[in-house]
């Protein structure tokens, strides 16, 4: 290893800047020079390894969709199985997603890395790691070794690396059990962070009178269920909907379960469809990419998923005139022939978290967060996956605590519940005074920590529907977050669900295409507009997003248009920090008098109306765009397009497709990313679609192959017996090394 350079750990210098830019000059040439071959299915299978250190046969299905069923004789050998499939399918994404945990991305774009290594290794993603390894239990590291050692098999035994890892260098570097727990602790982010930094910004940008005045606001404080006079639209980044229905509520008896989470729009899809088969551990559902449990699926018994629950699992502490200790850290950097030193700075309050660009902050902020501590998300969801009832399903994640979930379970024997699975700091009823603590404060809140064991399990409520939507959770001793979306989406969910009518699994999957807006909102708005031809056809719509929709068109741009015309921008600027800001934002614009609104309602209904003139629906404006990351480098990114559509629904919606501001045509960022259902009567009733496809091997025909069933709102059968799954076309044998 060359000798450290040994020069001030700071931002990156001019020279390095113009290096980064000629790094990332010569990556856009080698990107644009590679050869992309088309694979097919059987193509890509023909490539999955012939041997793995197993003890038996390994049977792997595979669907047209390239979606796997793994049959194994022993666990151990189903979780080498799980690990060779990860590999195969995502070998590329897997690659990134640790060296983005692990604060190593220098080494593949250069010093334009520099800044977000350091931010990164500022969170210490890792600093837990050695202690849950050390109380590991011998279950779970058996599962966990196994899926090493087939994720390991997967990346030596590839003839040909994926397209993004000859672009970036990326070699065979195996895997090691830290490295999996540190890229899991990573998924695991606070999505509080994204709200932190954004109203950190807000908080340096006003007097101290103004924000305290502000403050409540953001926190939701004076928030209301169902506010009749306001527009209750949410602004949500990223979301999710569940729901579980009783037996007694089906036609077939059996309790019914649907999730769809949301997410960033981005190709590899995040998850995989799989199902497992081993004795004493049979399930199927969805995997996140790199995790070896089923997050949300089935067994024969139970089904279960979550939403967000948006958990305050973090603290921002106020260390100034603390002690800092200060340690120099080493980069790789590419482009450079010696390491790059950093300055990471810690107080005993945790890591100076504002040194770097995401929370940064002019005087030293230590971050406090529940990932710090040691945690078996692992374990618990590896025993959700075998639960047989509610009961074993609260025990199973008594140790779950990141990310904080509103989790829902489903029976084969009719019984539906909710519980929130996260651990949280013991926070006073009182809402926090501030979005900064002293170290007082921090230390009175994180002595001990509430757990999932510490909220309120309900079973089975009379109406026979739970539904969640990253809404306020039902009261509890301490409250586990603040900044909740509001409840719109999940009432829109109850709304369809609860009655007396007995519902299918055809009920749940129409949910979830669901492009119903609250009329609500819309009807506050034009009672306060002036005459005007958008204020007619606005009174007119009836609130639905779909494609053809004129109205949505004039709502959104009308919103936009007022947003932005509004007096104290600085002063607005903040409420799109939190979720709610959407319906901030129309109490500030109904909060205007008459002479003040109605001149500013005329331009914004003029702009609003060229707007449609010009693209004469939603979904000319509103596009669903199917992008690799890679598709934000400039020239480079045009090879990582694959494809924009129409796109019905919006930000509030429950088939949830997010967006800006709408002041002109623009891309969906985030939404429903993949659909699961299932019927508990029938074990081989689970459905199942990706937005973009199994596969993460660009070139791939399962690549982006169920963009058209995700956009017709079709899923594809995802089989729970192992006998059914063999009809599937496709066989893979795997035969012990």
């Amino acid at each position: 290893m060359p000798a450290p350079r040994h020069e001030p750990p700071d931002a990156p210098d001019w020279h390095e800047r113009c290096l980064g830019w000629g790094v990332a000059a010569r990556l856009v040439a080698r990107g644009l020079m590679l050869r992309r071959a088309r694979r097919t299915t059987g193509q890509r299978l023909a490539g999955f390894p012939a041997t793995a250190p197993l003890s038996a046969p390994l049977r792997i299905r595979w669907s047209a969709q390239q979606i796997p069923f793994v049959e194994a004789e022993c666990r151990r050998d189903l979780a080498v199985g799980v690990g060779l499939v990860h590999a195969h399918l995502r070998l590329a994404q897997l690659s990134l997603m640790r060296h983005a945990a692990l604060g190593r991305l220098s080494e593949l774009i250069g010093p334009l890395g520099i800044e977000l290594d350091r931010s990164l290794r500022l969170l210490e993603l890792d600093r837990a790691v050695p202690a849950m390894i050390e109380t590991m239990q011998p279950d779970l590291r058996l599962w966990l070794d196994g899926f090493l050692l087939g994720l390991n098999c997967g990346l030596d035994s590839t003839q040909h690396l994926p397209e993004e890892m000859r672009l970036l260098g990326l070699g065979r570097e195996p895997w090691t059990l830290a490295h999996l727990l540190t890229t899991a602790r990573l998924a695991a982010a606070d999505v509080n962070w994204m709200v932190f930094g954004r109203l950190l910004r807000a908080r340096a940008s006003m007097d101290e009178t103004r924000w305290r005045a502000l403050w409540p606001r953001l926190l939701g404080g004076d928030a209301r269920p169902n506010p009749p006079d306001a527009l209750a639209a949410t602004l949500a980044r990223v979301g999710s909907n569940a729901a579980a229905v009783a037996g007694h509520r089906t036609a077939q008896g059996g309790a019914l379960f649907a999730a769809d989470p949301h997410l960033s729009v981005a190709l590899p899809n995040v998850w995989l469809a799989i199902g497992l088969s081993a004795p004493g551990l049979n399930a199927c559902g969805l995997m996140p990419a790199g995790l070896p449990v089923i997050a949300i699926g089935r067994n024969r018994d139970i089904a279960w998923g979550g939403t967000s629950l948006h958990a305050s699992a973090s603290d921002l502490v106020d260390v100034a005139g603390e002690t800092l200790e200060e340690r120099l850290v080493g980069l790789r950097v590419r482009g450079l022939r010696r390491e790059r030193l950093v300055r990471l700075r810690r107080s005993a309050q945790g890591p100076v978290v504002s040194d770097g660009r995401m929370l940064h902050h002019p005087s030293p902020l230590a971050l406090r967060w529940v990932g710090h501590h040691p945690s078996d998300e692992f374990g618990a969801m590896l025993a959700v996956m075998q639960a047989r009832d509610g009961d074993e399903f609260a025990r199973a994640l008594a140790g779950f605590a990141i990310p904080g979930q509103n989790m829902l379970h489903a029976g084969a024997d009719g019984s539906i519940g909710h519980l929130l699975a996260l651990a949280s700091p013991r926070r006073p009823d009182a809402p926090p005074a501030d979005l900064l603590v002293s170290p007082d404060e921090a230390d009175a809140r994180w002595q001990s920590l509430l757990r999932t064991s510490d909220f309120p399990h309900r079973r089975d409520p009379a109406a026979g529907v739970f539904a969640s939507a990253n809404d306020p959770p039902p009261p509890s001793p301490t409250p586990p977050g603040f900044f909740y979306s509001p409840p719109d989406r999940a009432l829109r969910l109850r709304a369809l669900l609860e009655g007396t009518r007995r519902l299918t699994l055809d009920d749940l999957a129409a949910t979830q295409s669901d492009v119903q807006g609250r009329l609500e909102t819309v009807q506050a708005l034009v009672a306060r507009l002036p005459p005007h031809p958008v204020r007619d056809r606005l009174a007119a719509w009836d609130g639905r997003y779909d494609r053809r929709s004129a109205g949505a068109v004039l709502f959104e741009a009308l919103i936009a248009e007022l947003g932005r015309s509004l007096p104290d921008q600085a002063r607005l600027r903040p409420l799109a920090a939190v979720w709610t800001g959407r319906r901030l934002l129309a109490d500030a614009i109904l909060a205007l008098d008459d002479d003040a609104l109605r001149p500013l309602a005329r331009a914004a209904m003029n702009r609003a109306g060229r707007l449609l003139r010009r693209h004469r629906s939603w979904g000319r404006l509103h596009r669903m765009a199917i992008r690799h990351h890679f598709a934000a480098v400039p020239l480079l990114g045009l090879r990582y397009r694959f494809g924009a559509y129409p796109s019905p629904g919006g930000n509030d919606t429950l088939n949830k497709t997010g967006h800006a501001p709408v002041l002109g045509p623009h891309r969906v960022t985030y939404g429903a990313s993949a659909r699961f259902l299932t019927d508990l009567s029938e074990p081989d009733s689970s459905r199942v679609v990706l937005l973009g496809g199994q596969d993460g091997w660009i070139g791939s025909d399962n690549f982006a192959d169920q963009v058209a069933a995700w956009r017709r709102g079709d899923t594809f059968d995802l089989p729970l017996r192992p006998e059914t799954a063999r009809r599937w076309p496709h066989l893979t044998v795997v035969h012990p090394a």
